[in-house]
């Protein structure tokens, strides 16, 4: 078998010619299914990972288009109506980020999901349906044609909602967008996702956020299984306004964060001075072990990094936007 994925892969480079390390994905992939196919004697789990594979591929296609374009997704209930006030924030927000050139990424359905679409318009959102016995198709504000796709399972959808935004809003909701936050506060807290702000709104007064946290801190924090630290990964927001600057600040100097051979980078549009560098690997001594931060190439801040400290990334982030701003 080995043998036959070879000269597959031979005949597909010199049809096109592959890089190595697109080669040696492939490989894996081609492996990978076969050795699935010999394992799945009723095809059930075959079938799961096929079904999958093309998931992923038409949300890959869908978001190439819109590489350019920076991209919020926005979580929420499903039952929330027009008439309710956080309806109407969802809208406003996303209206408020298209002017800005940002795209709205949106479940699709209805409540928030509908507000954020029809705030951001046909042009400027992307929809990722799941596919429910008691929810049909899209919401009337997006362009089922060309900006929407339909899931089959969550974990896909998940990943499409998530891989390419560069923030996060959730607005209160059920389980579902329970589970989408804390998958979003997962990622960002091990790094599997870049850096970015995750913003929670609702209506002034409302206690939905804040009994969430009350939960976080008596249940959670209390008990050792977080830190209280890890709180500064989200923040609460009671307008739009609020919740619009807070992602504009984390993006007022930072741009890109990037791994290195021997540890990490932020793309910056302006670079500290030399004295808050070194104040800053005072600061974080967890990322200026070998000799503090280092100045590189491209407006890039240079620094080590094991992958294990995100939080303190994250923070590491807001003091350079703070100081820089």
């Amino acid at each position: 078998m080995s043998d036959l994925i070879e000269r597959f892969l031979e005949e597909l480079n010199a049809e096109s010619v592959q890089s190595p390390e697109r080669l040696q994905i492939l490989r894996t992939l081609v492996t990978r299914v076969i050795e699935l196919a010999e394992l799945d004697p009723d095809t059930s789990d075959l079938r799961i990972a096929a079904t999958a594979l093309s998931e992923l591929l038409k949300s890959a296609e869908l978001f190439a288009a819109w590489r350019e374009r920076p991209k919020i997704t926005v979580f929420g209930s499903a039952r929330t109506p027009p008439t309710s006030p956080l309806y109407e924030m969802a809208r406003q927000l996303s209206d408020e980020m298209a002017t800005r050139g940002w795209m709205t990424v949106s479940g699709a359905g209805p409540g928030i999901m509908a507000a954020s679409s029809k705030g951001a318009g046909r042009a400027s959102t992307l929809g990722i349906n799941i596919e429910l016995p008691f929810e049909h198709g899209a919401n009337e504000f997006i362009d089922v044609e060309q900006m929407h796709v339909a899931m089959k399972y969550f974990f896909t959808r998940k990943v499409a909602m998530t891989r390419a935004s560069r923030a996060f809003v959730a607005f209160p909701g059920g389980v579902g967008t329970m589970d989408e936050l804390f998958e979003i506060l997962t990622l960002v807290h091990t790094g599997k996702t870049d850096p970015a702000p995750v913003v929670l709104i609702e209506e002034l007064g409302g206690t939905y956020w804040t009994g969430w946290l009350r939960f976080m801190r008596e249940s959670v924090i209390a008990h050792g299984y977080l830190d209280e630290v890890d709180t500064s990964l989200f923040s609460i927001h009671y307008s739009v306004s609020d919740a619009i600057e807070e992602i504009e600040h984390f993006y007022s100097n930072f741009v890109a964060y990037a791994k290195t051979e021997h540890g990490a980078s932020l793309r910056l549009r302006r670079m500290p001075s030399a004295s808050d560098i070194a104040r800053l690997s005072k600061q974080f001594p967890m990322f200026s072990s070998s000799g503090g931060f280092r100045v590189g190439d491209d407006n890039r801040l240079l620094f080590d990094f094991d992958g294990r400290d995100y939080v303190s990334l994250h923070l590491l982030i807001d003091e350079i936007n703070n100081i820089t701003g």
